[in-house]
């Protein structure tokens, strides 16, 4: 709340507290025989946080991964491996072989890529041909 948006009795009632604990200190000062320390400032907020981005161990990782599994399981509503099975699965930071292309399977990809575009060429001459004009 800022002061300005305070009404007028709000703001002599912050005039009067202000006032007895004024006076208050004055006679707390008394009592003690001194000038009375400044009262420590209230941190505005906490310390800040270290420096950089906080990790997640591979445990706590693998933890979280085992965790996802499950619910995209359950909404499938498929049978999860067991956490024991999963834990033994390879570990995915580490790199697998690369695969090597046979002539064969190049050739297959190939032969098939060509049937789709026929058949794509095929459907967009009929459609063309379809036309009234």
């Amino acid at each position: 709340m800022s002061i300005t948006t305070l009404s007028p009795n709000q703001l002599r009632q912050a005039a009067d507290l202000q006032e007895q604990i004024q006076e208050l200190q004055g006679q707390l000062r008394q009592l003690l025989g001194g000038e009375l320390s400044a009262p420590a400032p209230i941190p505005v907020k906490a310390a800040a946080a270290p420096a950089g981005r906080r990790g997640v161990s591979a445990e706590g990782r693998a933890r979280m991964a085992v965790a996802q599994r499950a619910r995209w399981a359950k909404k499938r509503g498929t049978k999860l491996a067991s956490p024991a099975k999963q834990a033994s699965q390879p570990d995915p930071t580490v790199e697998k072989p690369k695969r090597i292309m046979t002539a064969a399977w190049k050739k297959a990809l190939a032969v098939s890529a060509k049937a789709r575009w026929a058949r794509f060429r095929a459907a967009k001459q009929a459609a063309v041909s379809d036309l009234p004009f």
